[in-house]
């Protein structure tokens, strides 16, 4: 069985962005622009993303199992 993941890289720099969106990128895993981490699709994920959607670039990916 195959669960959705989404895959999420970082497009435009924090840098003179409100501290709490800097902090969701850092929970994210999203340190370095053009970085590109995987996250389960759930709804905690979604509002992150939601939350920093304009630094933000997202493409659903499939991850097998084993």
């Amino acid at each position: 069985m195959t669960e959705q993941y989404l895959e999420i890289t970082l497009k435009k720099s924090p840098i003179g962005r409100p501290p709490k969106h800097r902090v969701t990128l850092k929970t994210l895993g999203l340190t370095k622009l053009q970085k590109t981490v995987c996250h389960k699709d759930t709804p905690a994920i979604r509002g992150m993303v939601r939350q920093v959607s304009h630094l933000v670039e997202v493409r659903p990916a499939k991850r097998q199992e084993g």
